[in-house]
């Protein structure tokens, strides 16, 4: 273990990149077809079902309360109801296929099969050590799965692990921070890095009467202007809310050391861009719409 110190942002930028590529497999057509395979066809249940599985057959209200951002209303149209179509254990089988198949196509045999991958794997996995259970559900659920053998899904894994680590911690800050799950979705959206509206709209179960009256809120709050765009007190808030996150998450970077940030963030980067050139996500996913 090393103790060099980190630049602060370097396990924020890190982070980013490594959720970056685990993020593809949301938008696969490789998901879709493994989960249809097991009868779970509504985009809304696939995506529910993926995520959750390592939680064990949980209700609406334990898939509301982690994924944060989710109107109660439609959790609650799928969700316990997926588990009688397709137990947690045949969904988890079916996501790594998938995953399998989806970083096979974005990134190439060779890319898979590389040095580069292995020694992600083996960086990303060292990171996780210094990840911690208490309080952090969905990191806890998905670090008692095991690690699987092929490099690139150990590396996928580990990227699932810091993601859900850090995901759990940011949700503590947000709650501390007075935003509930829509409130932290337009603040988020108004800083021009967060989801698109008219995909939380057509993704997360809000109307656009939902959005509007949220909108209403954080005006009234004097996080957002007349034009809906953040205030110097929002984006004072929004820039808390992240370095908050950044020292909940602290540990398993400085596990790593600067060195190992460094050269991991190297690694995720090019994996990241070479999805994202394949065409993994969406053209008009982020932005303010």
């Amino acid at each position: 273990m090393t103790t060099a110190a980190l630049e602060p942002r370097a396990g924020r930028r890190c982070h980013t990149l490594l959720n970056s590529l685990h993020a593809t497999h949301f938008f696969s057509p490789e998901l879709a077809e493994e989960l249809a395979a097991l009868g779970v066809t509504h985009p809304r249940a696939v995506n529910f079902a993926v995520r959750a599985a390592a939680l064990g057959p949980v209700g609406p209200g334990t898939v509301t309360a982690t994924f944060y951002n989710y109107k109660y209303d439609l959790v609650a149209r799928h969700v316990p109801a997926v588990w009688e179509t397709a137990s947690p254990g045949d969904v988890l089988a079916a996501r790594a296929r998938a995953v399998d198949a989806s970083l096979r196509r974005l990134l190439g045999a060779d890319a898979v099969a590389s040095d580069q991958m292995t020694e992600a794997a083996r960086l990303a996995l060292r990171a996780t050590e210094a990840c911690s259970r208490p309080g952090r559900p969905l990191y806890a659920a998905h670090a008692d799965l095991p690690v699987p053998e092929e490099p690139h899904l150990a590396y996928w894994h580990a990227t699932t692990l810091l993601r859900e680590h850090r995901g759990d911690g940011h949700l503590a800050v947000l709650i501390a921070a007075g935003l509930d799950g829509l409130e932290a979705v337009v603040t988020h959206t108004a800083t021009g890095k967060g989801m698109n509206p008219k995909w939380v709209l057509a993704t997360r179960g809000w109307s656009q009467d939902d959005w509007d009256a949220t909108v209403a809120r954080l005006r009234e709050r004097g996080l957002l202007d007349a034009a809906g765009e953040l205030t110097e007190a929002g984006a004072a808030l929004r820039a808390e809310i992240e370095t908050e996150t950044d020292r909940l998450d602290r540990a398993p970077y400085e596990h790593l050391g600067a060195d190992g940030v460094a050269r991991l963030a190297e690694l995720a980067k090019g994996f990241a861009g070479a999805a994202m050139a394949a065409g993994a996500f969406p053209a008009d996913l982020v932005g303010k719409g």
